[in-house]
């Protein structure tokens, strides 16, 4: 595996403000009482430097051959590279780009590690955030209901994984990714309800609820461990309480291996395309 090439995040100055900025927003619009009126950006592949804002994991950590890659794809008739234009300032967004995470999955055990018994896994997640004026860097999503993001998949399954402050540092809050339509882009709303905490892929009895005001990171994950090629596209993903925003409807997923805190059927909500 090669890992994709650390670039800084925004300067500590530059991320104080845009959080000041959000801060003062929140309070002129008094949604500290009345709830969060507008979406909630959390991570968007709409620049170069956004890919290097993600971390690589595969068992290639551990001496195994799958492979992962995390590719920016420019729209067409667009310089490549964020070095291409003297013009661009970093994190300008370009409109219509996308992050794709892609590589094969491998089954083959290392031989000089017989302590590894199992391979076939890949993924990515966003990096920590950096600290700001204010504090540790955490997404607090607890004013919203939904995760939010437009993705485009092969026919192979992926988790939705994410991680909060947490006395186990190692437990994960998962979720599967249902798609309609494979190889189109589609929108696709999660409750952050629904998802359950696990740790090393087994779920976590008794489940406690998720820590919302202190979200580390958000990724994703291969799950069926099929030998071979793999292919998921991520535009951007963001927190919502609307769910409407993209004329999605509820659907029962009958074929989710995952079970909600409650034991119940995890539900998924898709969007229009």
């Amino acid at each position: 595996m090669r890992a994709t090439q650390s670039l800084p995040f925004k300067s500590f100055w530059s991320r104080s403000l845009d959080e000041l900025s959000r801060l003062t927003n929140i309070v002129v619009k008094s949604e500290n009482i009345k709830g969060a009126t507008g979406p909630r950006e959390i991570h968007n592949f709409q620049t170069p430097e956004s890919v290097a804002d993600c971390k690589l994991l595969s068992d290639a950590d551990v001496g195994g051959s799958s492979t992962a890659h995390l590719d920016w794809v420019p729209p067409p008739n667009t310089f490549p590279t964020a070095t291409a234009s003297n013009d661009r300032k970093p994190y300008t967004p370009i409109p219509g780009s996308y992050a794709r995470f892609h590589g094969t999955i491998s089954l083959e055990l290392p031989t000089d590690r017989r302590e590894i018994s199992r391979t076939g896994y890949a993924g990515f997640r966003t990096l920590d955030r950096p600290p700001t004026i204010f504090g540790r860097g955490l997404w607090d999503i607890d004013p919203y209901t939904y995760l939010a993001m437009r993705v485009k998949t092969d026919a192979r399954s992926y988790f939705v994984n994410v991680r909060t402050e947490s006395v186990v540092p190692l437990d994960l809050h998962q979720h599967r990714l249902f798609v309609k339509k494979p190889g189109q882009w589609e929108t696709v709303l999660i409750k952050w309800n629904d998802f359950v905490r696990t740790n090393h892929g087994k779920v976590i009895e008794p489940q406690t609820g998720m820590l919302r005001q202190k979200v580390l990171s958000i990724g994703f994950s291969t799950t069926d461990r099929k030998p071979g090629p793999y292919d998921l596209c991520v535009e951007r993903l963001w927190a919502t309480n609307d769910f409407d925003e993209a004329g999605v409807v509820e659907t029962d997923a009958a074929e989710a291996q995952l079970k909600n805190k409650h034991g119940e059927k995890v539900k998924v909500t898709w969007g229009a395309l």
